[in-house]
């Protein structure tokens, strides 16, 4: 009896050796980051009997870093992948393993079909969503409430709020912000707008085809213009004079002199921490034009885990990949450090136990409720973000009219999307 319970565990040893598997893994990230993937690569590991070696930079160069693994087919068993990377690295959707093909292994249930949807490229489940981030209005209720007003819901409301705010707290108060170093925040502001008007997004995700008429991109155009001379938001021309801060470490934010931001649902602690002693920062409904059809959302996966193509261990990298979302173990170790996670399981378990701050349980909330077509990653092509940026930065500087800046982002986005097509 003996021998035949040392044989079977014999056996057993030798089956989780001859399974075992050398892999590698690749993520950006800060340094809470980087120590708590690092011990959650340990836990599963060791749980697993594989040996991960682990592989992390800054934001800064990690995509050219994977773009240069990738062409020489140098790159990590699991990486860390950003969502609008998807059309640069696989735009036929066999850039990376279908993870579909794992579906006995990765818990695909914890997601639901929207959500494996949108890294699905041609059917192929090119990464698994680490979570759904996406643009709404944060606003400093404190400074609203000195100026004699409840937190806007629509633009026109808006609009108006940077009337009082001038009457009642003085010129360098704001209601909003939407600049950005790259003119993101402007251009996702009129998208939003457009997208409630027309019920379309700026790129169809099916055809490729730019969306928005002339006149539609005019009409956004001028709206833009007409905050900044309102002084609903800060003008372009000042952004920069003041130095081109980043929100976060702008000092008219943190005492409230601006009010409000589009920022997105996972950033509360990053732009909450450095307001003075007695603000109060507060999601918001993603505000409405006149007659909108739906919210407009600008909703994505923040990032992805990748299985490479290349890999001669996909099965001990999607056991690795299911352990790190799925397993309470490493649910616990990694927390929230990328987000609020897309894993239903993992979102129930941080929540139960108070992990996630209630003002970010609100703001994701509101994402995951708010209406809007499917966008397309080609969005946030560099290409297109720089055409669109650019031109934007002209027209608030007045060296052109709406007219112009219309039919040149139309002209340069077409140009980038006719390439990609053909």
């Amino acid at each position: 009896m003996k021998l035949t319970i040392l044989a079977g565990l014999m056996a057993a040893t030798s089956l989780s050796v001859a399974n075992a598997a050398d892999l590698r893994m690749s993520w950006w990230g800060g340094d809470s980051r980087h120590l708590a993937t690092q011990e959650a690569l340990k836990y599963c590991g060791e749980k697993l009997g594989h040996s991960i070696s682990p592989e992390f930079t800054g934001w800064s160069g990690h995509q050219e870093k994977i773009t240069t693994q990738l062409a020489g087919g140098t790159e990590a068993d699991i990486m860390q992948i950003n969502w609008p990377w998807l059309p640069l690295f696989t735009p036929t959707g066999e850039g990376f393993a279908d993870l579909n093909e794992f579906a006995d292994i990765i818990d695909l249930s914890q997601w639901t079909d929207t959500e494996l949807a949108t890294p699905t490229v041609n059917g192929h489940l090119q990464g698994l969503p680490l979570s759904i981030t996406g643009r709404l209005p944060w606003f400093n209720q404190t400074t609203f409430e000195k100026a004699g007003l409840s937190i806007p819901t629509t633009w026109d409301e808006l609009e108006e709020a940077g009337k009082v705010f001038k009457e009642k707290l003085g010129d360098d108060y704001y209601p909003y912000e939407a600049t950005g170093t790259d003119g993101l925040d402007a251009r996702l502001l009129m998208t939003a707008y457009l997208t409630q008007k027309t019920g379309k997004t700026m790129i169809d995700p099916e055809t490729l085809e730019f969306n928005y008429t002339m006149d539609e991109l005019v009409d956004a155009l001028e709206m833009y213009k007409r905050y900044t001379d309102e002084g609903v938001i800060i003008p372009w021309p000042k952004v920069a004079a003041g130095g081109n801060l980043v929100l976060h470490e702008n000092p008219a934010w943190a005492d409230g002199h601006i009010a409000g931001t589009y920022q997105w649902d996972t950033v509360y602690f990053k732009i909450s921490d450095p307001l003075q002693e007695g603000q109060v920062l507060v999601p918001s409904k993603i505000l409405l034009a006149e007659g909108a059809t739906n919210d407009g959302v600008y909703r994505k996966p923040s990032m992805l885990f990748s299985i490479s193509r290349n890999s001669d261990n996909q099965e001990a990298a999607a056991e690795v990949v299911n352990c790190l979302l799925n397993d309470g173990g490493a649910i616990d170790i990694l927390g929230t450090t990328r987000g609020i996670p897309a894993s239903k399981k993992a979102f129930d378990q941080l929540t139960a136990e108070g992990a996630i701050e209630q003002e970010q349980i609100d703001a994701h909330q509101i994402i995951l409720d708010a209406t809007g077509p499917t966008i397309s990653p080609y969005f946030e092509h560099p290409q297109i973000a720089s055409a669109i940026g650019d031109t934007l930065e002209e027209f608030a500087y007045g060296q052109i009219d709406a007219e112009t800046a219309a039919d040149d982002i139309i002209y340069n986005v077409d140009e980038v999307l006719d390439r990609v097509r053909n």
